[in-house]
């Protein structure tokens, strides 16, 4: 029996759109979240960016794998059912912790997160991944928005950077242009949530963010889990997150001491 935040319709979902609403995955944790994005943003690490392009208003702050740094991060990731719901909806036995990943609109921001894929960013491949984002205030207007199906795309769209709006690799010609889904008339999913909530969508679910022209601080924290048939896959260029010093070979199973299991 699947877990009892999740439904088979959810699952069925999940695996047809490559994106559903989980509510209250975090229902419990939202406080200790806040927590440790106040302390994120305070003792960022080294992968901390502040994403803004000339002329645009506001601050878009971004960090990611900072789980084994920040306590309540760790707490929250080994003690709520994330990786219970995501073994569900990946149809996986196992799940392993890939990283996290906060990021935080102030008031006032004007820019966008660009329309992308996570997948070709990574150096992980496989069917069963699975990645939660939950906001820690109210959202409508700065929700994230998923494009149902893209996760069955033949082609991955290609990686680029978010400010600088450049090719993240080279050999372009391997990618798909990165489109625009509202003006190609694709089945955009949104959702308005509340703090704890949780859009779950696969790796390669094209999927972006308006910015946030509302009153309120946007803060959201993301959890990206493996399942199974995960792998370590060549990338023709630095991978994000980049993790130097790996030593995995094309074809292995991520390493369980620098990427734990969780179930």
């Amino acid at each position: 029996m699947p877990h009892p935040l999740v439904t088979p319709a959810d699952i069925e979902a999940y695996q047809r759109d490559g994106v559903v609403l989980i509510r209250g995955l975090f229902a419990d944790h939202v406080e200790a979240l806040r927590e440790g994005i106040a302390q994120n943003m305070a003792e960022p690490g080294p992968y901390a960016s502040e994403n803004k392009r000339a002329g645009e208003s506001g601050r878009f702050f971004d960090d990611y794998c900072n789980w084994d740094r920040i306590p309540a991060f760790e707490k929250v990731i080994r003690e709520s059912p994330a990786a219970e719901v995501a073994a569900d909806l990946m149809g996986s036995q196992h799940v392993q912790l890939f990283h996290d990943h906060v990021l935080v609109k102030e008031p006032g921001t004007s820019m966008a997160t660009p329309w992308h894929q996570d997948s070709p960013y990574y150096f992980v491949s496989g069917r069963q991944t699975v990645s939660f984002w939950a906001p820690l205030d109210p959202v409508r207007e700065a929700t994230l928005r998923c494009v149902a199906g893209s996760h069955r795309w033949e082609k991955e769209v290609l990686p680029t950077r978010w400010a600088a709006e450049t090719p993240f690799f080279e050999g372009i010609e391997d990618y798909m242009p990165v489109p625009d889904p509202e003006k190609e008339g694709m089945t955009i999913v949104e959702y308005e949530m509340q703090p704890g909530d949780a859009v779950a969508f696969d790796y390669r679910t094209l999927h972006g963010a308006r910015g946030n022209t509302s009153a309120n601080r946007r803060r959201a924290f993301s959890l990206r889990l493996v399942g199974d048939d995960a792998r370590y896959v060549e990338r023709p260029g630095r991978t994000s997150p980049p993790y130097p010093g790996h030593g995995m070979v094309a074809g292995q199973r991520l390493r369980e001491d620098w990427f734990p299991m969780l179930r």
